[in-house]
């Protein structure tokens, strides 16, 4: 009977990066800007929500909602929010319960539902947004000269639109 030998998956896993990415071209940076942004968006969820009760993901949709006027289409605030529109859903009907927005039908179009910002979750905002800005000050901006900062938005700019028009 012969033994199959075991797979060296750590072989077979480096061959599929050489063959994608030659020389490794870029790797580690791409680690790290995954590495930054997990843990900042992990880190500002964590502050937030300690000294504001609102988790960061909720702040976005009250955010992209002040930001719009106070009221946007679902699908619309789904694509604002880079979540899906059953995610953004779901978010929005815990969003109701709290009394932070309300949902209501379109003038235009009787099947569009539009989401707005209430009175509770303006003032929400205004406690939870201070305390956000903050820490993207503190934990992002002030690390970063402003050359860096300039680079770095150009080059998230390309990335952004290269993606989306391929």
């Amino acid at each position: 009977m012969q033994v199959k030998a075991k797979l060296d998956i750590a072989a077979l896993f480096d061959r599929l990066m050489a063959k994608e990415l030659p020389g490794r071209r870029g790797l580690e940076t791409w680690r790290s800007l995954l590495r930054a942004h997990a843990t900042l968006m992990r880190r500002l969820d964590t502050d937030l929500e300690e000294k504001t009760g609102l988790a960061l993901a909720d702040f976005d949709v009250l955010g992209q909602l002040a930001a719009a006027g106070g009221e946007l289409r679902m699908t619309d605030l789904a694509a604002r929010a880079l979540i899906s529109r059953s995610g953004m859903t779901r978010r929005v009907a815990r969003l109701v319960d709290e009394g932070l927005v309300r949902r209501a039908d379109t003038d235009a179009d009787a099947r569009g539902v539009v989401v707005v910002l209430t009175d509770a979750g303006v003032a929400r905002l205004t406690k939870a947004a201070p305390v956000h800005m903050r820490g993207v000050s503190d934990l992002f901006v002030a690390r970063l000269s402003q050359k860096e900062l300039a680079v770095l938005k150009k080059v998230m700019d390309k990335v952004t639109v290269d993606c989306t028009f391929g």
